[in-house]
């Protein structure tokens, strides 16, 4: 006998989603599988490589593959931006997963003079171009298996691909490897609360449908865990921030179809190969009484689909770099923080006679 679907429009079902989601996930994350990976000298295979390159090489192929590029666009165009934040020009930088170039056409010929471009699909390397003055190189690259000359690189950026990877405090011990002193890493990659709106709702459909779930969307690595993987491989001056993107679509069926077209369908080892329709339907009503949206001026109702980024920065060791100062030699105690602005007012104080 199934739940009737009108159950859902009960508020009171949200924090109880929110839980499930919480017990459900907390197993899958790849944060666990990465403490493990270091308990452990082998590594827990998570992803399906080779049914990924498929998927960026069938997806790359598509003849409509431009209808698909508007988030990873954005988020290219805004890693982009940040390498202008860094005040110098690098010599040699790479792209690891560069896909259809959402970073390394926004970069400058004033901030990079060479890049390597590195991707799993050829389509992907030979659909853009640079803008001219960089020198190119193309490489033929599995981010599971980065190898770069030591102490060869100025740069290296990411933008949305490292999050499919098995083994991720092996890949940053290996760009930081790849890295000159001083050189910088910058990445982006897909934080633990994206698409959580989809994934209550298939688990709760299944909850329904046939009594148990399983994992339809792949694990991410969660933010708070970010930090210490870089830390661990050896990154210092860490710089790490989250972007939040919600997009609205009409349905969930929309939104399913687009992140196929992105190459961003589950790729998990553990993964359910078949969602039946009856669990589909299921799912979009689900998605449409606990998040759906009705538009006041035109009527028309869409659900949102939230896609959480994770922005890492991080430098590899070099002695000229800013060292922390050694303990005890501050000159406020944080107990007295209260009277900040009276101590701010002291510092600022002029001497007549020595002005």
């Amino acid at each position: 006998m199934y739940l009737p679907i009108k159950f859902i429009k009960n508020n009171s079902i949200k924090p109880v989603c929110n839980a499930l989601i919480n017990q459900v996930t907390r197993h899958l994350s790849t944060t666990n599988h990465n403490q493990q990976i270091r308990n452990d000298e082998a590594v827990s295979l998570i992803f399906d490589r080779k049914t990924k390159t498929l998927q960026r090489e069938r997806a790359a192929l598509a003849k409509d593959v431009n209808l698909y590029d508007y988030l990873k666009e954005e988020m290219g165009y805004r890693l982009a931006d940040r390498i202008y934040d860094i005040k110098r020009k690098f010599k040699l930088a790479a792209n690891i997963g560069c896909s259809r170039g959402y970073v390394a056409k926004h970069i400058s010929p004033e901030s990079v003079e060479e890049i390597i471009l590195c991707d799993t699909s050829h389509a992907n390397l030979d659909s853009f171009k640079m803008q001219e003055g960089i020198k190119v190189n193309k490489r033929i690259l599995d981010e599971e298996n980065i190898e770069f000359e030591r102490s060869s690189l100025d740069l290296v950026v990411s933008s949305l691909n490292l999050h499919w990877v098995n083994d991720l405090p092996r890949v940053f011990k290996s760009i930081l490897d790849g890295l000159k002193q001083d050189g910088v890493l910058m990445a982006s990659v897909f934080g633990g609360d994206t698409l959580y709106e989809l994934r209550s709702s298939l688990q709760l459909a299944e909850l329904e449908r046939k009594g148990g779930l399983s994992p339809h969307i792949s694990p991410f690595t969660e933010v708070r865990d970010i930090g210490s993987l870089l830390q661990r491989a050896g990154f210092t001056m860490l710089t790490i921030d989250t972007d939040e993107l919600v997009v609205n679509y009409p349905s969930m069926f929309e939104l399913m179809w687009d992140l196929k077209g992105m190459a961003e369908s589950n790729a998990a080892l553990n993964r359910s190969l078949h969602l039946n329709r009856d669990t589909q339907f299921a799912a979009a009503a689900i998605y449409e009484q606990l998040y759906g949206k009705v538009d006041p001026e035109s009527g028309k109702l869409s659900i949102p689909a939230t896609f959480q980024i994770i922005n890492m920065l991080g430098w590899k060791p070099h002695p000229k770099q800013p060292q922390p100062l050694e303990r005890g030699t501050g000159e406020v105690s944080l107990k007295d923080l209260y009277k900040l602005d009276e101590i701010i007012k002291e510092v600022k104080k002029i001497d007549p006679e020595k002005s």
